[in-house]
């Protein structure tokens, strides 16, 4: 067989596998970007905050927002907000944050936001998240558990990306 015979097969496999390449490539979902929102708040205070919709293994879906007040340096927090009549969170409760064999107990500050200690219908509660941030050095998966509310709800990297930008991400 001449040169160009054996070379045909090899390059018709080489296009094949280009193409399908392209084509998976064409049809593949688009990794989730992180997207955080910035706004004044009711006074006219800055804040940066990451809003995802997440549900824990009973199914149940759970608002996630981690915010920043003011400038990098501020307070950082993270609410949890279940569907009000469904859930009641008692308070004070930590939340419990695992990634790995790491294990963090984030301290429950509900009662000191005004808006949330005055809601009648309990169904949000709000951590320290800075403990957790100035250990984490990677967008590793974490776990959180709240005990007597939900055994587990997974939180996927590129949303621990977003809460770990929220450190240096500029104000509104």
């Amino acid at each position: 067989m001449s040169e160009a015979g054996r070379f045909r097969p090899r390059m018709a496999g080489l296009l094949a596998l280009l193409l399908g390449t392209l084509l998976m490539l064409a049809v593949a979902p688009a990794p989730a970007l992180a997207q955080l929102h910035a706004h004044p708040d009711g006074n006219g205070t800055p804040v940066v905050r990451s809003l995802e919709s997440l549900r824990d293994l009973d199914d149940q879906s759970w608002q996630v927002v981690a915010y920043r007040e003011g400038p990098p340096g501020g307070a950082l927090r993270l609410r949890i907000v279940g569907y009000p009549g469904k859930v009641r969170l008692d308070h004070p409760t930590a939340l419990e944050v695992r990634s790995g064999r790491l294990l963090w107990a984030l301290e429950d500050v509900t009662l000191s936001s005004a808006a949330l200690a005055g809601d009648t219908r309990s169904a949000a509660a709000e951590f320290d998240l800075a403990p957790l941030l100035a250990d984490l050095e990677q967008n590793r998966p974490l776990r959180l558990r709240l005990p007597r509310v939900f055994s587990e709800l997974a939180v996927p990297p590129y949303v621990v990306a977003e809460w770990r930008s929220l450190l240096d991400a500029p104000a509104a």
